[in-house]
C-alpha cells in the first residue's frame, strides 16, 4: 500500500472519516492519559518527562540556541530556559560559545545526557517488547508501519492542529 501524499489531507473529510477521526482522537486521548500517568510515576524516580523531551529534541537538533529548542518543542522560551538550567545543573546539557556570535551560547547534550537517553530508551523498548510479545509478528510489523506513518503526518500537520484545536485566548475577542 502506498501512502498518500500529505497534500491529500487538505480535502474536507467525509462523515465516515470524521467518525474514524473521532475514534482515533478518543484512542489518542486515552493513550495520552496513560502516558501522563506513566510520566508522573517516572518523575518520582527522577526521570522527568519534560527533561527527556528536551534532551531528545536537543540531541536531534544538535547544538542549538534556547529559542530554537523552544520552537522545536512548541514551548515558551522562558519555560525552556528554566528547564535547561536544571539540565545544565545535572550535567546533562552544557552551554557552549556560539561560533557565529560570541555573545550567545549554544546548548548541547553531554555524554552523560546521551547515556541517560540510551539507557532510558533501551529500558522502554524492552518493556514495550514484553507488552506486545503475544502479538502476531505480522500484526506488530503492520502496526509499527502505520504508527510511524501517523507520526510523520502528525508532525507535518502539528501547526494546523495547534491552530484548529487551541481555544481562542480572551485577548482574541472571547468574552
Amino acid at each position: 500500500m502506498v501512502a498518500p501524499k500529505p497534500d491529500a489531507v487538505a480535502a474536507e473529510p467525509t462523515p465516515p472519516n470524521v467518525e474514524r477521526g473521532t475514534r482515533l482522537a478518543n484512542a489518542l486521548f486515552g493513550f495520552g492519559k496513560q502516558q501522563a500517568s506513566f510520566a508522573a510515576r517516572m518523575s518520582k524516580t527522577g526521570m522527568d518527562r519534560s527533561a527527556i523531551v528536551l534532551l531528545k529534541s536537543l540531541l536531534h537538533l544538535g547544538p542549538s540556541r534556547s529559542r530554537a529548542l523552544a520552537e522545536a518543542i512548541h514551548s515558551d522560551p522562558s519555560t525552556v530556559s528554566r528547564q535547561v538550567a536544571a539540565l545544565v545543573k545535572d550535567g546533562l546539557v552544557e552551554r557552549r560559545a556560539d561560533p557565529e556570535d560570541g555573545r550567545a551560547s549554544l546548548l548541547a547534550v553531554t555524554d552523560r545526557g546521551v547515556r541517560l537517553l540510551e539507557e532510558q530508551r533501551a529500558r522502554y523498548a524492552l518493556s514495550i517488547a514484553r507488552m506486545v510479545a503475544h502479538w502476531e509478528p505480522d500484526d506488530l510489523d503492520r502496526f509499527v508501519e502505520l504508527f510511524e506513518r501517523f507520526l510523520v503526518d502528525h508532525q507535518t500537520h502539528l501547526p494546523t492542529l495547534i491552530t484548529e484545536c487551541a481555544a481562542p485566548a480572551r485577548s482574541e475577542g472571547e468574552t
